[in-house]
């Protein structure tokens, strides 16, 4: 059994920013809806079985509770804003697991999905669909990848070491040092991607890198104003280090609850709104052939 998991919110900015505009009946741009339903039919045409899709229902969640620059909603075109929730229930309508988020954000439920995924001895292959570099914190061998479906990429820890530098337990202390701007948190200092990844290639967490420079047994430029800064802003590191961990206790149910069987009875109704009625006999046709 593989288990797909799908980054909603990733999509829907995608889709926004990379298909035409589309009104539906109503006069709602529904562009990206069509889109991303359309990429998670294909998902399926192309053999997906158990999948699952997080969303942010609110783009705010408790990290902005600890930081305050964390990012939010705000700049976000109410046109694309508006999607998200139209896009859950279509999704729905489709028949697949969606995880649409407030407390904790998107990225959260993937990760707590791919645990739990990978915990279920049933479960082959975890494939976590997204780019996002939080995602990467997740990989590991073997059963755990993540996959760039834009560009076919997919990270196993080789990749993902080979992409940051760093083992992908050490993602959420390179995104502490180096920061995240997409996120809103600077990071550091006067640390870099590179100088962050030799440091933590060798001593892996930022809890383990000595303060003295001269105990670091790596080649870093600047290593003495480095080492100088983390002991000043250890607390401020310390701080981004959480925001950069993905929690795993969000609530998505078992493998057995993202098992796609078919469309709701609300399908065609929802396809009808975003007009697009075809959707309905390719949906009900890929239905069909997995009876």
């Amino acid at each position: 059994m593989q288990t797909h998991l799908v980054d909603g919110t990733y999509e829907l900015f995608r889709h926004y920013f990379a298909v035409p505009e589309h009104r539906a009946p109503d006069g709602m741009d529904v562009g990206a809806v069509r889109g991303v339903v359309s990429s998670i039919v294909q998902l399926l045409e192309e053999g997906a079985t158990h999948v699952g899709v997080a969303t942010d229902h609110v783009i705010e969640s408790f990290r902005n509770d600890l930081w305050p620059g964390y990012k939010t909603g705000a700049g976000i075109d109410p046109a694309l804003f508006a999607q998200f929730p139209v896009l859950e229930d279509a999704l729905r309508a489709l028949g697949v697991a969606v995880w649409a988020e407030v407390e904790v954000e998107a990225d959260d439920a993937l990760a707590s999905a791919a645990a739990v995924a990978s915990a279920d001895p049933r479960v082959d292959r975890v494939v976590i669909c997204t780019p996002d570099k939080d995602l990467a914190q997740c990989v590991r061998d073997p059963r755990i990848v993540q996959l760039d479906r834009r560009q076919g990429k997919t990270l196993d820890e080789a990749a993902v070491r080979a992409k940051f530098g760093v083992s992908p337990a050490s993602i959420p202390d390179w995104l502490a040092l180096v920061g995240d701007s997409a996120d809103g948190f600077p990071g550091l200092r006067g640390w870099g991607a590179k100088s962050a990844a030799t440091v933590l290639a060798r001593f892996e967490h930022i809890d383990a890198i000595p303060a003295d420079p001269a105990a670091w047994d790596v080649d870093v430029r600047g290593s003495a104003r480095l080492a100088a800064t983390l002991v000043e802003q250890r607390s401020q590191a310390d701080l981004f280090r959480v925001l950069a961990t993905l929690r795993t206790d969000a609530v998505v149910g078992e493998p057995d609850d993202w098992h796609w069987r078919g469309p709701t009875d609300d399908l065609p109704a929802w396809a009808e709104r975003l007009g697009a009625t075809t959707l309905v006999r390719r949906v009900e046709r890929l239905a069909e052939a997995r009876a």
